[in-house]
């Protein structure tokens, strides 16, 4: 029985050996090694062999992105107003070596000086601003954590600030001035829109009469032009008129001419003459009461060969200008 207990105890010696002289590391990890004590190594993700009993892993760390909830706290800014603010950290260890051995408590130490390095941004900024340059106090704060965090291994990454309360007093001033500000704005809004409305009312009275004044223009030239033109017109009928009554009157006077010198057209002529004579001498009794009679008004023959003799006067120069 006591050489049969022997292989046992030495086989399970050799297992627990076996199991301590392998490490087998996840990815994004690193594994710090100690060997009596003092680091030896890091161990890469994969099969990594110990001594066993000499060798043990001392610290584990993650090679991730890790997120740091950073505790709200009171800052107090330039202008003596404070502010409950927090905020998130984002960092990832670099160095493993000395994320162990810089620092005994790497994320109390980044956490700590967010805080202050938070708090001394904000004081030396106006409650305003603070809210208008949150992209500037994020930058700062990586700045100053990220030269701090080299001799800890760690590398900080970025800084965002989650809420930013002011006390009730300044959110219900604020608020007030919102509304004001936005009442200001609409009333403003409201007396350009007057002011365009009243612009664009003159600006179309004011055409309306130009084009008012511009038809009446149009219109009386037309008018002047119509008149014109009508008088014109009435001229040149009453001149065709004229030229038409002359043409015509020369044209009887030429058949009249033209009939006295056919045969037997003096005979006619004397008794054209003699019959207007009498016809003369009628109307004189029927249109007026007093009545002045030629001394020889029983010769009608007389006054007809009187008439005649006009007429042949007429006509000699009438044949020599033939």
């Amino acid at each position: 029985m006591e050489f049969l207990g022997l292989p046992l105890i030495i086989l399970a010696a050799v297992v627990i050996f076996g199991f301590k002289a392998v490490c087998i590391v996840p990815q994004q990890e690193a594994h710090v090694v100690e060997r009596l004590g003092k680091f030896h190594s890091v161990l890469e993700p994969g099969l990594n062999f110990l001594i066993p009993f000499l060798d043990r892993v001392a610290y584990k760390h993650t090679q991730k992105e890790i997120p740091l909830d950073v505790p709200s706290q009171v800052c107090i800014t330039r202008d003596n107003i404070q502010l409950t603010v927090d905020g998130i950290i984002y960092f990832q260890v670099t160095d493993p070596k000395l994320a162990s051995y810089g620092s005994s408590n790497y994320v109390l130490a980044i956490t700590q000086l967010a805080q202050t390095t938070l708090r001394s941004v904000i004081g030396r900024m106006e409650m305003d601003k603070t809210f208008e340059e949150r992209e500037d106090t994020n930058r700062a704060v990586v700045a100053a954590l990220d030269e701090a965090a080299v001799s800890w291994g760690v590398k900080v990454l970025r800084y965002e600030i989650k809420d930013l309360v002011p006390p009730q007093e300044i959110l219900r001033a604020m608020q007030a001035q919102t509304t004001a500000e936005r009442e200001k704005r609409a009333r403003i809004a409201q007396s350009e829109g007057l002011k365009i409305e009243q612009i664009n009312l003159a600006s179309g009275q004011r055409e309306a009469e130009i084009q008012k004044s511009e038809g009446e223009a149009q219109a009386a030239i037309n008018a002047s032009n119509g008149e014109k033109v009508a008088k014109i017109n009435q001229a040149q009928g009453e001149a065709e008129a004229i030229r038409l009554v002359a043409q015509a009157s020369a044209d009887a006077i030429r058949t009249v001419a033209e009939a006295i010198r056919t045969e037997g057209g003096d005979e006619a002529v004397k008794l054209k003459v003699a019959e207007q004579y009498v016809e003369a001498f009628a109307k004189l009794a029927k249109e007026s009461n007093t009545l002045i009679m030629p001394a020889n008004v029983a010769d009608i023959g007389s006054l007809v060969s009187a008439g005649m003799k006009i007429v042949e006067g007429a006509k000699v120069p009438a044949v020599k200008a033939q």
